[in-house]
């Protein structure tokens, strides 16, 4: 037996023992006793249930989880690694359409100065 069982066992025993007496005494023993088993049920479903390894405290963690806490659509999304470099190679061209209008620009005023007579 695990210690988690032990303890599972014992807090069952704890809580089923006293209600069977307490129920016994307002009620018939048959009942007390049916009174007592739904009181220890869940107990000793913690001690013994277990799915794929995991006990039944972590199997309900899970479900919950994935039923209240985490969104309930997920959506499939994949990293386009080619649309990614369309993008970085569309960014170029504009930095280099932007580059060149300025040096286009410079050259223009640096024209119309040599044309007035002023140097750079």
């Amino acid at each position: 037996m695990t210690k988690r069982q032990i303890v599972c066992f014992g807090a069952a025993a704890l809580l089923g023992v006293p209600s069977f007496f307490m129920i016994k005494q307002a009620i018939s023993a048959p009942v007390a006793v049916m009174a007592m088993l739904i009181i220890m049920l869940p107990m000793f479903f913690l001690a013994l249930y277990e799915k794929d390894g995991y006990s039944a405290e972590i199997v309900l963690k899970h479900f919950i989880i994935s039923r209240f806490i985490r969104p309930k659509v997920r959506p499939y999304r994949t990293e386009n690694y080619y649309d990614a470099l369309l993008r970085e190679q569309e960014a170029e061209r504009e930095v280099r359409k932007i580059v060149r209008k300025s040096i286009e620009r410079k050259r223009k005023k640096q024209i119309r100065l040599r044309g007035k007579g002023k140097v750079l």
